[in-house]
């Protein structure tokens, strides 16, 4: 995985997210030339969040194709097992 700070690195785009949210850390999850993925920590208007981005590059520009939004540990605490419960079935 690729680390970035939210900022232009050598070599590294940067996010195609909202300018309203602050990036606080970031790591790739793949990228192509039409696809990218990756995980963000975002600061949303004084609130800390996870989010999970799905990216698809058309006419130049990234637009985004999904996003899955952890707010609480509490919230993670009730995905991550029906999740690893999928991905073992993989």
């Amino acid at each position: 995985m690729n680390k970035c700070r939210g900022l232009e690195m050598k070599d590294e785009e940067k996010l195609p997210v909202s300018e309203v949210l602050k990036v606080i850390d970031s790591a790739n999850v793949y990228k192509s030339d039409k696809w990218w993925s990756a995980v963000v920590l975002l600061d949303s208007y004084g609130r800390k969040q996870v989010a999970v981005y799905v990216w698809n590059k058309r006419n130049g520009e990234w637009k985004r194709r999904q996003k899955f939004v952890i707010t609480r540990k509490q919230q993670w605490e009730q995905v991550k097992p029906k999740i690893e419960d999928f991905v073992s079935r993989l």
